[in-house]
């Protein structure tokens, strides 16, 4: 099993799953953070830590390839995250869990791309 991060990170990018990741196999994008799926440990702890809920299991229904194939690539190309640092100034506006309704999935081609 791996997990991956959704787009419901984009723009909200809070970091309180990468204080508990015994393996650093989180990735700072400049607006969402990735895991490395070779390198979690299928621990799951930080799943319930996501304050917008943006971390799945690959037998969670919304888990796709799709997201599967973003995070990968990206945690070889973006740099790897060790400790919480402050989410951005708006994370809460981007938050589904605080009332954002939108469906943040057309944020994902910009990294589909290259």
């Amino acid at each position: 099993m791996a997990y991956v991060v959704t787009q419901d990170c984009i723009k909200c990018k809070y970091t309180d799953c990468v204080e508990v990741c015994p393996v650093d196999c989180f990735y700072e994008g400049p607006d969402f953070l990735v895991i490395n799926p070779i390198e979690c440990i299928d621990c799951g702890v930080c799943e319930p830590e996501c304050p917008a809920d943006a971390i799945i299991a690959d037998n969670h229904p919304k888990f796709t390839k799709r997201l599967l194939d973003i995070n990968t690539k990206m945690s070889k190309i973006w740099p790897v995250i060790v400790e919480q640092i402050d989410a951005p100034a708006d994370a809460d506006d981007w938050n589904p869990k605080k009332d954002y309704d939108k469906d943040k999935t057309p944020l994902l081609d910009k990294y589909d791309k290259n």
